[in-house]
C-alpha cells in the first residue's frame, strides 16, 4: 500500500509511509576531497627487423611503429555520489611495441575514472579551478605516443636504417578533486535543528538521528519522486556554527556544498530564539558567499508539536510550521519545495536539474 501526496500543481509526492526502513547499518565511508596523481601510459617501443625471403636476402626493414599510451579520463556521473573508490595513483595502460613484418603495436585503451557529478578539478598546487565536471569529460593526462619502426626511417639514401624510436613517456599531473554535492534543496540549519529528522521523513535516507549536536558529520542527500518521473534532491547539510565562513570548525568543509542548491529552506528550531538563528545562518551564508542569500528560500519552523515551540511561533514569522518527527504539515511543505523546482528548472544553469 502506498500514501501518495497530491500536491496542488497535480503532482503526487511517492513517499511510502506505511513501510518501515532496514535497521541494518551498513558501512559508510563518504569522501569529498582526493590529491591524486595521474600518469599517462607509455609509447609502445619501435622495432629493428628487415625481411627475410628465400633468394632474397636483402627484402628491405620491415619494423613496425609502437601502439600509443593510453589516456586518462575523468567521467562524470550520476551513478556514484563519493570519491571514495578513486585510488590516489592512476596509471593507464602502456602502448605495445612494434613488431616484424611491419606490424604495429596495439594502442593502449584510455583508462576512464568515473567521478560524481559536479566534480571541482583543481590544480594540486595552487588550487587553482581547471574545470567543473557535468557533463562532458575531462582529459587528465595524454598518453606518450609510439616510437617509429626502422621501416619509417628509409629513405633513398639509407635503404636499410638500423634505428628505431623508443615510445615517448605519457604525461604526470597532479590534481586535487573536490565534491561539492548536487541537490536541489538544502536544508540549512543549526545543529539539533531537526534537519536529519526531517529528511528521514521526506525520502528514503537513513541519516544518524541522535538527541544531540552534530551527529551529521556529512551531507546526506535523498531523493522525493514525483508521479511526472520528476526526482527532487534534498541534502542535508550538517550544522552551522558562527564563525563558519571563517572556516571555523568545519565551515567551508559545509558551505560549499550549497553552492549548487536551486532552493534553501532555512529549519529553525522554534525551541529557542528562533529570530536570531535565522539571523545568524543568513549572516554566515552572505559573509561565505553573497549569491547564497540571493537563492530561493523557505523558512521553516520545526518542532511546532513541543510547548516552548508554539510559544515562540506567535512571535516569529515563518512561511510554514512543521514537526519532521511527527510528520506535520509535509504535504504543504513538499507542494512549496516542487512549486520552486519548477520555477527554477528553465531558469537555473549551475546545477543539474
Amino acid at each position: 500500500m502506498r500514501i501518495f501526496y497530491r500536491l496542488a500543481n497535480s503532482s503526487t509526492a511517492l513517499i511510502r509511509v506505511d513501510k518501515g526502513k532496514s535497521k541494518t547499518v551498513r558501512a559508510s565511508t563518504f569522501v569529498d576531497q582526493l590529491k591524486l596523481r595521474v600518469i599517462g601510459g607509455k609509447g609502445g617501443d619501435g622495432c629493428v627487423a628487415f625481411t627475410k625471403h628465400f633468394a632474397k636476402e636483402y627484402a628491405g626493414p620491415d619494423g613496425g611503429n609502437g601502439g600509443n599510451g593510453g589516456h586518462v579520463i575523468f567521467q562524470p556521473t550520476k551513478e556514484i555520489s563519493s570519491l571514495a573508490n578513486i585510488p590516489s595513483i592512476v596509471r593507464a595502460d602502456n602502448g605495445e611495441p612494434g613488431k616484424a613484418d611491419n606490424c604495429d603495436g596495439k594502442n593502449a585503451s584510455p583508462t576512464i575514472i568515473r567521478v560524481p557529478e559536479g566534480t571541482l578539478i583543481r590544480n594540486s598546487e595552487d588550487r587553482k579551478l581547471i574545470i567543473d565536471l557535468i557533463e562532458s569529460p575531462f582529459l587528465a593526462a595524454r598518453g606518450g605516443l609510439g616510437g617509429k619502426g626502422n621501416k619509417f626511417f628509409t629513405t633513398a639514401v639509407n635503404q636499410s636504417p638500423m634505428i628505431c624510436e623508443y615510445g615517448s613517456r605519457g604525461e604526470i599531473m597532479n590534481y586535487f578533486l573536490e565534491m561539492a554535492v548536487i541537490a536541489h534543496v538544502g536544508l540549512v540549519g543549526y545543529p539539533n535543528a531537526g534537519k536529519s529528522t526531517l529528511l528521514s521523513a521526506l525520502t528514503r535516507a537513513r541519516p544518524k538521528v541522535a538527541s544531540y549536536p552534530f551527529t551529521t558529520l556529512k551531507p546526506n542527500v535523498g531523493i522525493i519522486p514525483f508521479d511526472d518521473f520528476s526526482q527532487i534532491r534534498v541534502a542535508d547539510i550538517p550544522g552551522l556554527i558562527e564563525g563558519a565562513w571563517r572556516n571555523k570548525g568545519l565551515g567551508h568543509e559545509f558551505l560549499r556544498h550549497i553552492q549548487r542548491c536551486v532552493c534553501l529552506i532555512y529549519i529553525i528550531d522554534l525551541t529557542w530564539d528562533p529570530e536570531k538563528q535565522l539571523q545568524a545562518l543568513k549572516n554566515e551564508l552572505n559573509m561565505y558567499d553573497p549569491t547564497l542569500t540571493e537563492k530561493p528560500s523557505i523558512v521553516v519552523g520545526n518542532k511546532i508539536d513541543l510547548e516552548d515551540a508554539q510559544m515562540n511561533s506567535n512571535n516569529f514569522r515563518t512561511d510554514l510550521n512543521i514537526s519532521g518527527k511527527h510528520s506535520v504539515n509535509l504535504k504543504a511543505l513538499i507542494s512549496l519545495v516542487k512549486d520552486f523546482y519548477d520555477e527554477s528548472k528553465e531558469k537555473t544553469s549551475n546545477i543539474l536539474l
